[in-house]
């Protein structure tokens, strides 16, 4: 509504000072609109994702070096509370602090996928209705399967530890 007012004020504005005929207005009042409009929105649509807090040597999440691999690997002990969600089939949890997304699809499999969506990167965004990830930030599903446009990692579940390897 502040938006609005402030537009119409400038179109006011525009009116006495510069606009004689209405192709002078659009020149010069179609850019700001566009911009205000469209503008902000826009930019917070491919914003890139806030910080994500280091992960401590000492929690649940265990990201050992792998000197003289370049293959990253990661431990995660799904007794971590904020792993609970993955103790049902069907539960999923986007894990911000290392960009990725988990869903449990069997007793003993659960899928790992990076949290970036293919369409712009954001990370924030992602719903899942058992079947598809959704990211809400531009409406678009993915298949919770290895063969779709989210990329997949390979994961490996002994008892309550799922490694994943990047």
């Amino acid at each position: 509504m502040k938006n609005l007012i402030l537009f119409n004020y400038f179109i006011l504005y525009l009116n006495k000072k510069v606009m004689n005929d209405r192709r002078n207005f659009l020149k010069t009042a179609c850019k700001p609109f566009v911009l205000a409009a469209f503008g902000i929105p826009l930019i917070e649509a491919c914003a890139t994702e806030e910080e994500q807090p280091e992960v401590d040597s000492n929690s649940t999440v265990n990201n050992p070096a792998n000197e003289g691999n370049t293959a990253k690997k990661l431990e995660i002990n799904l007794d971590d509370n904020r792993f609970s969600d993955l103790q049902e089939i069907g539960g999923w949890v986007n894990f911000k602090d290392e960009n990725i997304l988990l869903v449990r699809i069997s007793e003993d499999e659960i899928r790992v996928f990076d949290n970036a969506c293919p369409h712009q990167g954001a990370r924030d965004f992602w719903s899942f209705d058992g079947n598809n990830f959704t990211c809400s930030n531009h409406g678009n599903s993915y298949g919770a399967n290895c063969n779709g446009s989210l990329t997949c990692y390979e994961a490996s579940l002994e008892g309550n530890i799922l490694t994943i390897n990047f």
